[in-house]
């Protein structure tokens, strides 16, 4: 559970986190004077990590720091929005007012217009949806879903949409391949035969041949039209 101790004074004061008084052993509670001596505390500057930290307890640091972190994207992205919708001609001034990076707001913001609230995934991380902010809705439920079914990191997911893009062209021109003519053998042989006699490959000599019959075809047709 986090604590927060958020206080308006010159001077950092720790901010405290990991497990609440009620679930420190008594024995541990005890051992030194402000009772902190298995807790982590993060200062504007930094964090305070104290000598003889539990593994234990250095892991679930980390995971409330990048749950942290990860949700200050959302929040920041949310900020900037609402500011953008109802203060449009002095939002600007709250984000000078509060020291923050205007490009990496309007980051924060664009991924967040493209995800409602109801269809962020509390299991992936923001940038999982960064990631899909640029694809239509229902591909982004798509991959959504499979990131969060199969338990993909960031570099996973952008791995697998490349290997989709990069496969579909591939996937199309063998379409395209299976839609060509079915031709039976007893034919194919004839035009092998045909090829070989002219001296040419099958297939350069089968797209001649289609050229040239294509070619007087058309000359007909006009030779007639101009009858007309």
């Amino acid at each position: 559970m986090m604590v927060n101790q958020v206080e308006d004074c010159k001077e950092s004061k720790p901010i405290a986190f990991g497990r609440t008084a009620e679930a420190v052993p008594r024995d541990r509670r005890t051992g030194g004077a402000d009772g902190r001596r298995d807790q982590v505390l993060t200062t504007k500057v930094g964090l305070r990590i104290p000598v003889g930290l539990a593994f234990e307890e250095w892991e679930r640091a980390g995971r409330q720091l990048s749950g942290l972190l990860n949700s200050s994207s959302w929040w920041l992205g949310d900020w900037l929005v609402y500011g953008k919708d109802h203060y449009a001609d002095r939002y600007e001034r709250g984000i000078r007012a509060a020291g923050l990076q205007y490009q990496t707001l309007r980051n924060y913001a664009w991924v967040a217009r493209r995800f409602e609230l109801d269809r962020r995934r509390s299991a992936l991380s923001f940038q999982h949806h960064a990631e899909l902010a640029s694809l239509q809705v229902d591909e982004q439920e798509i991959w959504l879903d499979r990131a969060e079914r199969l338990k993909w990191s960031t570099k996973q997911l952008r791995h697998a949409i490349r290997s989709e893009r990069e496969d579909a062209p591939r996937q199309t021109e063998a379409v395209a391949t299976t839609r060509q003519l079915a031709v039976p053998d007893s034919r194919l042989q004839w035009w092998h035969r045909a090829a070989s006699q002219a001296g040419a490959e099958l297939e350069e000599w089968v797209t001649a041949t289609l050229d040239a019959a294509a070619s007087q075809v058309l000359k007909e047709t006009e030779r007639r039209q101009s009858l007309d």
